[in-house]
């Protein structure tokens, strides 16, 4: 089967009010941050950003139960762990190991043309910041920093598993629910779409300090491109198994990541997000490379994509659903 959208038509009411439902449930919690005067820095607000990423299942689940019931909903927002004849199993292999590749491969970059001082000879500022918590550097005074470094990166490919829960409240929304809704519009269209929409979504929050601090509005443009970039490569992984997990995992992975630029750099240097990580340009490039090699081998867009093979059908459309019994 190539490419040609099975589903035909693009379910602007299902859409609409997915979208109404995810923006405004997350941007009320922010508004509330913005209103407290302490934004993201305050002792609440962790914990309401947290629930703030469960606005987009919250539409999920909104949009297929009431504003535009589908049948198999399982199947539709891909909550198995893989379609039939997908080889599943490896793409979720590539979103934790591959995804962390491309996470430290940007880093080098970054490194390699001075927009980022990496210490892998003393790990000055992993020590620094075992210094900054009382009685952890004699404690871990006998173990080799390096060691101790390289094990949480390592282990992050399973370590991911812990933030999944969290990272499905929106990834149960972007690539469970709006991807494959947005598939009549063609593969590429679709997922342009969905990681622009993905990162309008977080503006509020950005505004006010994070992931860009100091670069607020900016932030935001840097984000949209950012979740533009790495929702292709997330999305990739949901259009090819017709399962939302390996995108889970891959979320996950890169939230986890986060902390990896700090852990090999130099002590006293800064680590802008605009430079550096998975949202910023050195990742980006990287990131496309990794597009770029997936176009080549052509393996995007996705051939026999089962969200294609397998379209939402409307709950009162009086059809019996033949994936029902689908893996």
């Amino acid at each position: 089967m190539n490419n040609t959208a099975t589903r035909t038509q693009l379910d602007r009411k299902g859409i609409l009010g997915f979208l109404a439902v995810a923006f405004g449930f997350t941007w009320l919690i922010d508004l509330g941050l913005f209103i407290s005067g302490q934004g993201i820095t305050g002792a609440w607000s962790l914990p309401l950003m947290a629930l703030s990423m469960f606005g987009p299942a919250l539409a999920t689940f909104v949009v297929t139960h009431w504003i535009s019931p589908i049948r198999n909903i399982r199947v539709a927002t891909g909550l198995r762990l893989g379609a039939k004849g997908t080889r599943w199993g490896w793409y979720y292999l590539l979103a934790t190991v591959g995804m962390l590749i491309i996470i430290l491969a940007g880093l080098f970059l970054a490194a390699a043309v001075g927009v980022y001082h990496m210490d892998l000879t003393n790990y000055s500022a992993y020590r620094a910041l075992l210094d900054s918590v009382p009685g952890a550097g004699a404690a871990l005074a006998g173990t080799p920093l390096g060691v101790l470094v390289w094990a949480q990166i390592l282990s992050l490919p399973v370590a991911c598993i812990i933030n999944a829960p969290v990272i499905f409240g929106e990834e149960y929304g972007w690539r469970g629910y709006l991807l494959p809704a947005l598939l009549p519009l063609g593969q590429w269209p679709a997922l342009i779409l969905q990681g622009l929409i993905w990162g309008f979504w977080h503006a509020p929050i950005i505004l006010m300090g994070y992931n860009y601090p100091g670069h607020p509005f900016l932030g935001v443009i840097m984000m949209m491109i950012a979740t533009t970039i790495i929702g292709i490569l997330i999305g990739w992984t949901r259009l090819a198994t017709g399962s939302v997990w390996p995108a889970v995992l891959a979320h996950a992975l890169i939230n986890g990541g986060a902390q990896i630029p700090l852990l090999l750099s130099q002590a006293g240097t800064p680590v802008d997000n605009l430079h550096v990580s998975m949202l910023g340009w050195s990742g980006m490039a990287v990131e496309l490379v990794a597009i770029g090699i997936l176009v080549l081998l052509r393996r995007l867009p996705v051939r026999h994509a089962p969200d294609l093979a397998e379209p939402a059908i409307p709950a009162d459309a009086g059809v019996p659903n033949a994936h029902t019994a689908a893996a």
